[in-house]
């Protein structure tokens, strides 16, 4: 495969999380963070997305979010539990994604705001368009997702070099 294919970055915010009296990173999701995260995999399924690799955080919200997303899909792929996605900053999420081997061309990262939020505008750019609306009218609500596509090694995804292609967030 040349490095220089089309790949694909899905960007995907955990589900609403309960707030019980547990460390921040020992948050479970809410009720209404299980449903919604079984309806974002049926729309991440719907994408006909065939994803190589899912980057997760190690937090129990992330975890769980991604063990009920992954049902919808109808393979499931390799997933690392990544610490370093936990609380990152949009920076130190290229890091880790600059570090993805080049035969993954379609990845998924299930994170946290503000970073993963960060990440999507960042790696857009100024992109225009109907997904860039949603997305600037929503914000990046629990359980939404964008997906971004660029070309070029992972090594080389900086700032701007992606096209949101597309954006969903659950109903309030």
């Amino acid at each position: 495969m040349s490095v220089a294919e089309l790949r694909r970055i899905v960007l995907f915010r955990h589900a609403k999380a309960d707030w019980p009296q547990v460390t921040d990173h020992e948050r479970p999701l809410a009720d209404r963070g299980r449903k919604d995260a079984a309806e974002a995999g049926r729309r991440l399924a719907d994408t006909g997305i065939p994803f190589d690799l899912a980057l997760c955080s190690t937090a129990v919200r992330t975890r769980e979010t991604w063990k009920l997303a992954v049902q919808e899909f109808p393979q499931r792929p390799k997933t690392v539990y990544e610490e370093r996605v936990y609380e990152a900053s949009p920076g130190e999420l290229i890091a880790v994604l600059n570090e993805t081997p080049d035969d993954a061309r379609n990845v998924l990262m299930i994170g946290h705001n503000p970073g993963i939020q960060g990440l999507a505008e960042i790696l857009a750019g100024s992109a225009e368009g109907e997904p860039r609306e949603r997305m600037a009218r929503r914000g990046f609500p629990a359980a939404a997702f964008a997906v971004l596509s660029f070309s070029g090694p992972w090594k080389s995804l900086e700032p701007a070099v992606g096209t949101l292609q597309d954006y969903w967030a659950p109903a309030e």
